[in-house]
């Protein structure tokens, strides 16, 4: 799996974001102005080039250390036009994939002239649920169709795939690595968008939910939100 690039482990993801948060909260005494930090942090990550990133040794660190920088700026001035930029960034690490997901859709569209029923849909995404959870490589490519896709919206707040990934293989690949750990990661059955599909928590929170576009009994497409903004509605309707 390992020929699959950029895919990080979902509670290693978690972690990672922790660290910075707390690192700059420490420095800070801010939640919010943290945020700020940590944010801007992952967006200098993913302004660096696909091979600087693959070549970095320790993400993790070099991130830290982004932070701390940010942190002695912050505390020594104010922080600039600071919405105007996050603006300009995100347009630039999603607008180079915007085409692809606008035609991904349309393809989708098209290929759903044969509606599955609720039920089977179900039982699809339970079975993908279980194969994920088993780390079972061959039963997740078998519900796989062969031109499948998957897209990882990390909201640029997070380490994540940067571009889509594409076949039964790689997609099946990706997913395994993102659910690996599954002491701290566990798989429910969901509706997501009014459709059935899976959430994933990594210790008491809800760290991704993944919606999963089926027709003709095998799923087309996985669109997984890892976007922490996007997941704070889950986690505030989790029990107790």
């Amino acid at each position: 799996m390992d020929h699959v690039v950029g895919v990080v482990p979902l509670a290693e993801s978690v972690d990672e974001r922790r660290h910075l948060l707390d690192i700059a909260c420490r420095a800070l005494g801010s939640r919010v102005a943290a945020e700020h930090v940590v944010d801007e942090a992952y967006r200098r990550w993913y302004r660096l080039t696909d091979s600087e990133r693959i070549r970095m040794p320790s993400p993790r660190v070099w991130l830290a250390q982004v932070v701390d920088e940010a942190c002695l700026t912050r505390q020594t001035s104010a922080w600039p036009g600071g919405r105007e930029r996050e603006i300009l960034a995100l347009r630039a690490l999603c607008g180079e994939d915007a085409e692809l997901v606008e035609r991904a859709r349309s393809s989708v569209g098209e290929r759903r002239a044969r509606p599955v029923p609720a039920r089977r849909e179900h039982e699809i995404s339970v079975a993908v649920r279980q194969a994920c959870s088993d780390q079972d490589g061959s039963r997740l490519r078998s519900l796989l169709a062969p031109d499948a896709a998957a897209f990882f919206d990390s909201g640029g707040k997070i380490r994540a795939l940067t571009r889509p990934v594409h076949g039964d293989e790689q997609v099946a690949d990706s997913l395994l690595v993102l659910l690996t750990g599954q002491r701290r990661v566990t798989l429910f059955t969901g509706s997501v968008n009014g459709r059935t599909g899976l959430v994933a928590r990594c210790d008491d929170k809800v760290a991704a939910v993944l919606a999963l576009d089926i027709a003709d009994s095998l799923v087309l497409e996985v669109w997984a939100v890892l976007n922490p903004d996007k997941l704070r509605s889950w986690n505030r309707s989790l029990p107790g």
